[in-house]
Formats: structure tokens, C-alpha cells, sequence
């Protein structure tokens, strides 16, 4: 069996660069979005309740605790710890032999679970959580030490290598395939019907977030195309993971080669941030060393005779491809009614299957594809094991057995965990799962290990996509829009490429857009720091002076329409987008406003005590007040 030393390399090195986007990214909205003067101010978040220290840092497991000791309040606390977690990349592009170290992925989960702990809404993207528990499975990867690269071992193995060492690994796989299977599979669940109609991307590219310029295009294929699509997506995400785990390595690469495609085409679609690059370094487990560029000598060796047994094994791995690939097509053909019109050069299709046959079908899959993980983490430790008996003298033995013996017990341990989350798409699984697999997940549950996953699960915006458009004005009949950097605004402006950076205010504007405002009662803090003219809520909606039209003074007036958007048609000139006003969002406010106040006390947003002024002299707060990138300032309403 080929090794795993290089993706899994390849894996660690992945993760650094997606932890840089991702709290580089975060880094420049903390003050907007945290700070004292922010939408969502985290001092609130972090008050200590008269219990223990460490029974308090159990329960909440953040180092912001320990921000005050610093001198720093939470969101200056936040800021340092971001600001850390993406230095550790360009320390191993400055230092290669530190690019498989601990140290490089350790900065990421003491980082991800306090910003997890304070973030509130902003932060609540599955993507957030699927960051924090592969930091950790990084973690368990990253080796001790660094291998020697030039000495090697019988069966291809790096001298010096661990027995346990594709322990972890493994789990990466098997989150790989809780990911893609569960975002399936919920699709057809939710009983949506733009899901089980095969018409979802005939609206998806047009009314998901933040669409790309080449969404536009994808937005205007032909229908049947889409409609294929969806069909191919189905295929993907539901029959394909199960063969992350087959003894065919054909059939490994086959699947990562299509998990590959379906990123790449998001990627190109949508702006989903960090998330797709995430996904893409985690289709890493399904590698190995034979398939990535011949290193460690791998090129220089000599093809030896075939024998018989071989060559009989390799014939019959290559009809079990066959079958397989022939099984996935008929599955396609039947199960989606696949049929080609030669005469108008489309494909036709339509669900031939029933929500309660699927329902069915799920419940009888559900707790074999457990068992389909059991047996396959079975296989790595006996492979783990045999790796043991190899390793020469008793020292390095006994310490061997030790390793292994930790990192098998948590390797099962996270995949028993891991259970309870995956089984909650099946009820009915989920309660007939072991008790003792509820308790251990139910003891680390805050520690946000293992999650569930389902991305997708419904179409919005079938009638058009709605939009939030804000606007000020300072006698209350003249108002103005006040234009986002990267969310649907002004119809003749162009979607932007955003890609890894995710503007969380943008993100959060489509999801109130889908309620009314009292839904999101964050807008309403939003609304007030328009209104007091902060600079840290502005830089986050424009960067730049000449973009925000209330940059000399605050608006006096500040109220918020709802719209309806859809893309332009090709023949339009000039426009990206068409809108329709629907109604009023949210009404027009000022400061001292009985509305306002009203809807601030029913929140709990109103600022009560100011945060006490702490001493300048501090060296780590001078650091963090400057910041890069503050092209102006904005005056305040009480300057």
C-alpha cells in the first residue's frame, strides 16, 4: 500500500494557508464588527458568573479570559490572537523544515474556538466550525518531529517514521466524506423543492450571497443544463463519498478527482470565502505518496516482473472499477430519468424517486456507512499495528507503542464522537446509536470536535433574490443609498471577486434580507452606529471616502428598504442587475428616537457604561490601535 507521508504534508501545509485567509480576513473586522465601538461589542459576551477559574475556562474554553491580565479588553484580546494565527505560514515558507511542525497548525484551534466563544452571529457559518474541527485534526496530524528525507525504509516507508502516523489522517477522510455526504443528502431531506424539481441552479447562481462576474454567465445556460447539474451534484456529494473508503486506489483517485471539480466550479461561481479551499485541502486524505510529484527517490525506482498473483489482483480490481462506474451511470439514468433528445440536443430529466423511498433508503444506508468507517479505521489500525512489529530495537519500540497507543485511542475516540453529529440526519438511526457514544460526545460537546454538516440545505430568492439596501439622509426627504462593498447594490456595478476574504456584515445582509428586521437584531446596533457616524462599522461597508456618501458628516436619518434583484438579460447594456422595490425594511430612525431606543432595550443593545479607559502606555495596545488601511475618518455625531 502506497504511504501518506506527502499528502499528508501537502494537507498541513493547506491548512496553514487556509488559517492565514481566514483570520487575516477576520483581523481586519474584529473593531468594526467587536470593538467597543462595534456592531456587536464582545466585552458583552465574556462576564464572569462567581465560578472558578478553571471550571469557568472549561465551560468556556477561550484564552480571552486571560486578556485583562494583558491590559487588553476581549476584542483587543481577539485582535492579538488573529492577528498571530496567520504569522505561522510564513514562518515555514521562511523556514521549510518547519512546514510539517507542530507548532505551524497548533496556532489554529486556541485561535478559532475564543473567536468561536465571542463571535456571535458573525461567526456562525458552518465553514467556522468545519475550520475549528479540522484545526484540530491538524493538530493530531502535524508530527512530533521532523523525519530525516534521505534515509530510505523497506516498503517505501520514510525512515524514521511513525507507526501511528496515518492515524489522523484518517479522520480527515472520514470528515471529508461526513461533509459531502450529509450536504447531500439534506438537500433532499429539507423537501425542497427546488431540490427535488432539479431546478435549484436555475436560481442558486443569482440569489446565493455573493455571486462571482462568472455567475452571471452560469445564471443564463440553458435549462436543461442546469437541471443536469443538479443531477451530477446529487451524484458527487451522495454516491460518490462512500468510495473514499474503497480498496481500489482507481477508485479513491476517482473520487477525489470529481470532489476536486465540484470546489473548483464553486469557486469560480460563488464568493464562499475560505470554505471551498478548506474542502479542496481536506480531498488531500484521498491521495498518496505514488500519485503526488516522485519524491524520496520514488523516481528512480525500477519496474520489476509482474507476477501472476499481482496480475490477476490487478484484473480484478480493474472489473470492480468497471462495475462500480457502470452501477453510478445506471443509477444516474434510472434514478433521474436521463434521456437524450438528439433531435433538439438536450438531455431531459426529472426525480423518479419519492421523499418517502428516500427516507427509506436513508434510514437502511445510514448505519452502514458507520460500519463502512468502523471497517476502514479497523484496517489503518492493523496497518498501524503491523508498522509496529517492523520497528527495530527495544527502546524505539517501547516508545513507538506508547505514540500508538495515544493516537489510537483518540483517533477512535473522535470517530466515536463524530457519530453522534453525522446520525443527525437519520432520527431514527440517531436514537438507536450507542449510549456510550451519546456520553462521550455530550462531555466535549462545547469543545465543538465534531459537528454536522449541511450545506445547501434550501433554495432561496425563487421569486427573486431579496435585498436589503440601506439609506441616509439629513432632513428625512432626501436620502441617499448607502453602497456595500461587495454585496448586490448599485445594478450597473459588477459582482466582485471576494475569495478568501469573507466580509462578514455583507454575508450577515442577505440573511436578514430573508425576514423581517426584528429576525436580526444586529441590524438595529447597525442602524445606531451609522447613526453616531463610528468609523470602525463604516470601514466595513467602504474602505474608501469617495464610496460612503456620509463621510464628512453622520446621516441624520437612516432607514432600509427591502428590493427584489435578478440578473440583467444578455441584451441589456451596462446593467449586471434589475431590481424592484417590494417594501420598507426598517424604519427611518434618528438618534433619541423612541423606535430606536425602544428596539435597542428589546434587544439588549443599548450602551450602558462605557468600557474604562485603559493607559496608553501599553505596549501591546499601541501595536494593535494601528492598523493598516484607514484611509479616513469619519466624525462622530457628538465631535
Amino acid at each position: 500500500m502506497a504511504g501518506s507521508r506527502l499528502p499528508r504534508q501537502l494537507f498541513l501545509q493547506g491548512m496553514a494557508a487556509v488559517f492565514m485567509f481566514a483570520f487575516a480576513s477576520l483581523y481586519t473586522q474584529i473593531p468594526g464588527l467587536y470593538g467597543p465601538e462595534g456592531i456587536l461589542p464582545a466585552r458583552r459576551t465574556l462576564r464572569p458568573q462567581g465560578k472558578g477559574r478553571w471550571q469557568q475556562l472549561w465551560e468556556t474554553p477561550t484564552l480571552l479570559w486571560e486578556a485583562p491580565l494583558l491590559g487588553l479588553d476581549t476584542a483587543q484580546g481577539l485582535e492579538l490572537l488573529s492577528a498571530g494565527a496567520p504569522c505561522w505560514p510564513w514562518v515555514h515558507c521562511c523556514c521549510p523544515s518547519c512546514a510539517t511542525s507542530s507548532p505551524t497548525c497548533c496556532s489554529g484551534p486556541p485561535t478559532c474556538l475564543p473567536a468561536r466563544q465571542v463571535g456571535q452571529v458573525f461567526l456562525y457559518f458552518q465553514w467556522d466550525s468545519l475550520l475549528l474541527e479540522t484545526g484540530f485534526l491538524a493538530v493530531l496530524v502535524a508530527p512530533l518531529r521532523q523525519p530525516p528525507h534521505h534515509k530510505q525504509a523497506p516498503q517505501g516507508r520514510v525512515a524514521g517514521a511513525s507507526p501511528h502516523e496515518g492515524l489522523p489522517f484518517w479522520l480527515v477522510r472520514w470528515l471529508l466524506f461526513r461533509l459531502m455526504f450529509a450536504s447531500g443528502v439534506v438537500k433532499l431531506t429539507s423537501r425542497c423543492p427546488a431540490w427535488w424539481g432539479l431546478t435549484a441552479l436555475t436560481y442558486h447562481y443569482e440569489t446565493q450571497c455573493l455571486p462571482t462576474p462568472a455567475s452571471w454567465f452560469a445564471h443564463h445556460l440553458p435549462i436543461w443544463l442546469h437541471r443536469l447539474c443538479v443531477v451530477a451534484t446529487f451524484l458527487i456529494e451522495i454516491a460518490v463519498p462512500p468510495l473514499f473508503f474503497a480498496p481500489v486506489r482507481r477508485l479513491r483517485l476517482a473520487a477525489f478527482y470529481s470532489q476536486v471539480l465540484l470546489q473548483v466550479l464553486i469557486i469560480i461561481t460563488g464568493n464562499y470565502n475560505f470554505f471551498n479551499l478548506l474542502t479542496l485541502v481536506l480531498t488531500t486524505a484521498l491521495l498518496d505518496d505514488a500519485h503526488l510529484p516522485a519524491k524520496l527517490g520514488n523516481s528512480r525506482r525500477r519496474r520489476t516482473p509482474t507476477s501472476w498473483p499481482k496480475a490477476l489482483l490487478a484484473m480484478l480490481s480493474l472489473l470492480l472499477e468497471l462495475a462500480v462506474y457502470g452501477l453510478l451511470a445506471y443509477g444516474m439514468v434510472h434514478y433521474f430519468g436521463l434521456e437524450v433528445d438528439w433531435e433538439q440536443h438536450t438531455v431531459h430529466s426529472k426525480t423518479t424517486f419519492t421523499f418517502h423511498q428516500f427516507s427509506q433508503w436513508l434510514k437502511t444506508v445510514t448505519l452502514p456507512t458507520m460500519w463502512l468507517g468502523a471497517a476502514s479505521l479497523a484496517w489503518e489500525l492493523l496497518t498501524a499495528f503491523w508498522r509496529w512489529t517492523q520497528v527495530q530495537g527495544w527502546l524505539q519500540k517501547f516508545c513507538a507503542a506508547v505514540q500508538l497507543s495515544i493516537f489510537g485511542t483518540a483517533t477512535v475516540a473522535l470517530f466515536m464522537i463524530s457519530l453522534v453529529p453525522y446520525s443527525y440526519m437519520e432520527p431514527s438511526t440517531h436514537g438507536r446509536l450507542w449510549t456510550g457514544a451519546h456520553r462521550l460526545f455530550g462531555a466535549v460537546e462545547h469543545l465543538q470536535l465534531a459537528n454536522s454538516y449541511g450545506l445547501f440545505r434550501r433554495m432561496t430568492g425563487l421569486g427573486g433574490r431579496p435585498e436589503v439596501v440601506l439609506e441616509g439622509s439629513y432632513d428625512g426627504h432626501h436620502w441617499t443609498e448607502i453602497e456595500f462593498m461587495y454585496k448586490p447594490g448599485n445594478v450597473s456595478r459588477p459582482p466582485p471577486i471576494v475569495t478568501p476574504h469573507q466580509p462578514r456584515l455583507d454575508w450577515q445582509m442577505w440573511f436578514a434580507a430573508l425576514g423581517p428586521h426584528t429576525h436580526s437584531p444586529w441590524f438595529t446596533s447597525l442602524v445606531l452606529r451609522l447613526l453616531q457616524g463610528k468609523e470602525p462599522v463604516i470601514r466595513l461597508i467602504q474602505n474608501h471616502a469617495s464610496g460612503y456618501p456620509f463621510h464628512k458628516q453622520p446621516p441624520t436619518y437612516v432607514r432600509a428598504q427591502r428590493y427584489k434583484y435578478w440578473f440583467s438579460q444578455p441584451g441589456e447594456q451596462g446593467q449586471w442587475w434589475r431590481r424592484q422595490w417590494v417594501e420598507e425594511f426598517f424604519p427611518p430612525v434618528s438618534l433619541g428616537d423612541p423606535t430606536l431606543d425602544m428596539l435597542l432595550r428589546q434587544f439588549g443593545l443599548q450602551d450602558k457604561s462605557p468600557p474604562r479607559a485603559r493607559s496608553s502606555s501599553n505596549t501591546l495596545t499601541q501595536a494593535l490601535h494601528w492598523t493598516p488601511g484607514r484611509p479616513f475618518k469619519v466624525p462622530s455625531s457628538s465631535d
